[in-house]
């Protein structure tokens, strides 16, 4: 079966098109690793990566500037992160800007995130520098504490609810005082005879005062408390005198 011109066209008409998606692709690819553009390389060394992996993009003043290069183990408590940056930006990065590890968006892939210096130093990165390293917060363990709390937090509710249950059904003396009727029956008698109480000793009192008062004006005991009054101012006095001598 032999090919007519027609499949041919077609065929080189297909080919044509996939050569051009590959080369868009591989332009675009190398685009966003930096392949076509004079780069430098820096890097940093971080207690955790945070969900960190190789090809995540590098922001600096919420651009992206460059691209994850690596990520090795260091120690078992340090890795170091290579990061390859485009050389337009070099003059607008000193050497005690710091790197940390951000998140594209609340759920979005992470990134590295230079903050810029020129604080201590105005001298600009060079090619293999070191910057300083901000370590992440460990996630796990905010989660781990929230859990804690979480948990705490139920058992302190379950506690307060079998509480008010009992004092509701009944039980214990608060529960009886609320919710028996004879109870706090008698209580408001108390009460009620307490004030009655209180408003006779009130009474009395008034009237032993009205009394009292009545007895220092008369002519039979009159005498009496002005004695009493005298022999207290001269006690009074004595006393007085006696303090004076000692000092």
């Amino acid at each position: 079966m032999k090919t007519t011109s027609g499949q041919k066209i077609k065929i080189g008409a297909f080919t044509f098109v996939g050569l051009l998606v590959l080369v868009l692709a591989i332009f675009f690819i190398g685009n966003r690793k930096n392949l076509f553009s004079s780069t430098f390389t820096i890097y940093g060394t971080f207690k955790n990566v945070n969900g960190l992996q190789v090809g995540n993009n590098v922001r600096f003043a919420g651009i992206n500037v460059g691209v994850v290069e690596a990520i090795n183990i260091v120690t078992d408590s340090s890795a170091r992160v290579d990061i390859t940056l485009n050389n337009s930006v070099r003059k607008f990065i000193e050497k005690d800007a710091k790197l940390s590890i951000g998140s594209d968006g609340l759920m979005g892939d992470k990134l590295v995130v230079i903050a810029p210096g020129g604080i201590t130093s105005r001298q600009e990165v060079q090619n293999g520098d070191q910057l300083a390293a901000v370590n992440p917060v460990d996630v796990d363990k905010i989660i781990a504490k929230f859990t804690t709390v979480i948990d705490n937090a139920a058992a302190l509710t379950g506690g307060l609810s079998d509480i008010v249950a009992k004092v509701n059904s009944g039980h214990g003396s608060l529960g009886k005082l609320l919710n028996n009727d004879d109870l706090s029956k008698n209580l408001n008698a108390t009460v009620r005879q307490a004030q009655t109480t209180m408003k006779n000793v009130h009474a009395t009192t008034t009237t032993l005062n009205t009394d009292l008062k009545a007895a220092q004006s008369n002519f039979l005991l009159k005498g009496f408390f002005n004695k009493k009054k005298k022999k207290a101012q001269q006690d009074s006095i004595k006393k007085a005198q006696g303090t004076t001598q000692k000092q």
